[in-house]
């Protein structure tokens, strides 16, 4: 099968997120106290990573060098895209988002790398002429202006759909690309004297010699023009009414070329694609953004461990929000997996179309059970409940609780077992706040895994642990 290629400039996005609640002694700023830092691929690994959520086959041709950040960037991007390098002069490009409350404070640029302007392997070249569909994600480092790769590009639009993602800083499309797609923003930077997004469609479309020009506009969908006709693409009104004021816009212009690209790869037409790829953004925007593909540091060992046993949790809910499905998630240790623990599980999974479980790691479940547990490592644990069919994916989070996880995670229902009630979670505030809904399932009499250490434990007769202070459920 020929793979959907991408082509553009990847950068290493990290997000350092901490709670902002007093101003600094020395100046009017706030003082952040970090907690946690996630990191994952952007530009145009991002648009490679959320390509990868459509077709089966992802190839991307990028400029890369062999520095810290570009060993992170190919080991994030090495699961599901097949990397052909160019040589990148300069150090990887990384951006660092400092976040607090769900609200971007500041943002950090470093890396000058830029593509290098010699001659493209061998492997480049195969790997376009091999396209079933292109993408050029260009983030204006140099990749998009390669003599050699717009040569190509000119070439193959006349054989494949290409899709065009424009950056301000990088050059024109190249003739007879299928479809470009800049933002409102972008398209009144590359076209000053024009304010409306129906003038500025037509007007790129003419001066880029481009079949169609889709100029998205956030909430508002997009405007395409598509050779003589002009499209309004308005965000289907379900999403609207799930989005939320605050979500982060992050990666939605990748969602959209990237979903757009795999329509058209799987022979749509343009107008078809572009509705597809705004209800694929608004939905993406919705269901967190970008976050949805970021591994927090903290945790990074144990879900490389896990993703290896299947889907990331990310994955799933992003495919279950695609299709319009019900996400169910649950949490806790797990630890000696139980009746009690099977039967939470296939309650939980029968809430919905997916069930993701929030695995406490090794580190959180010594502070909340003492320096003997857990008695079954994080993997090993998290290996079980995937091999459960009532199980789609598992997540690791270190912290005592999953406030956080679930604040990325968003799922519709958390389900929780034991003597809470919703007002005892201490993530119940998170859930609620997006729009969740909390689901209380009692234990199973006589099952808990602190019980079956002690001797405790065998049947469904046995009187039930009390709740230990701080939270945590009897059962695990």
């Amino acid at each position: 099968m020929k793979p959907l290629v991408v082509v553009g400039d990847t950068i290493l996005d990290i997000d350092i997120e901490g709670v902002a609640d007093r101003l600094s002694p020395e100046a009017p700023v706030p003082v952040v106290d970090v907690e946690r830092q996630w990191v994952r691929p952007g530009g145009a690994g991002l648009a490679a990573a959320l390509a990868a959520r459509s077709v089966a086959a992802v190839s991307l041709v990028t400029a890369t060098t062999d520095d810290q950040d570009g060993r992170t960037l190919a080991r994030l991007l090495d699961r599901d895209v097949q990397l052909v390098p160019m040589l990148l002069r300069g150090e990887t490009v990384r951006k660092t988002r400092i976040r607090a409350a769900g609200q971007s404070l500041l943002r950090l640029d470093t890396g000058d790398g830029t593509a290098d302007g010699g001659s493209v392997s061998a492997s480049v070249i195969e790997t376009l002429r091999a396209a079933g569909a292109i993408l050029v994600a260009d983030y204006g480092r140099g990749v998009a202006a390669h003599p050699q790769i717009r040569q190509l590009l000119t070439e193959l639009a006349r054989f494949v759909p290409v899709v065009w993602d424009p950056h301000p800083r990088g050059p024109a499309p190249t003739p007879g690309v299928s479809l470009v797609s800049p933002n409102l923003k972008e398209a009144r930077q590359f076209a000053p004297g024009y304010a409306e997004p129906d003038e500025l469609a037509k007007v790129l479309r003419d001066e880029w010699a481009a079949d169609s020009v889709a100029v998205t506009t956030g909430p508002g969908g997009a405007v395409l023009a598509n050779g003589k006709r002009l499209t309004m693409v308005p965000v289907p009104a379900e999403i609207r009414i799930a989005g939320h004021a605050r979500s982060d816009t992050c990666g939605a212009g990748d969602r959209f070329a990237s979903a757009a690209t795999a329509a058209l790869f799987d022979g749509s037409p343009v107008a078809d694609a572009v509705s597809h790829a705004v209800d694929a953004a608004a939905r993406f925007v919705a269901a967190g953004g970008a976050a949805t593909l970021s591994i927090c540091d903290s945790t990074a060992a144990a879900q490389a461990h896990v993703a290896d046993e299947g889907r990331s949790a990310f994955e799933v809910a992003a495919q279950i929000r695609a299709r319009g499905g019900r996400l169910v998630a649950t949490g806790g240790c797990f630890d000696l997996l139980h009746p009690g623990h099977v039967s939470l599980l296939r309650q939980a999974r029968a809430m919905g179309d997916a069930l993701v479980v929030c695995l406490n790691s090794d580190a959180s479940v010594r502070r909340l059970k003492g320096p003997r547990r857990p008695i079954v490592q994080a993997g090993d644990r998290a290996r079980l409940l995937t091999a459960l069919s009532s199980v789609d994916a598992v997540v690791v989070f270190d912290e005592s609780e999953p406030s956080a996880l679930l604040a990325r995670l968003r799922p519709d229902v958390w389900v929780k077992g034991g003597d809470y009630s919703g007002a005892d979670l201490p993530e119940a505030q998170v859930v609620r706040g997006y729009g969740g809904e909390i689901a209380l399932i009692p234990t199973v009499p006589g099952y808990s895994t602190s019980q079956l250490v002690g001797g405790g434990g065998g049947g469904g007769g046995g009187a039930r642990q009390k709740q230990r202070a701080g939270g945590t459920p009897p059962k695990k």
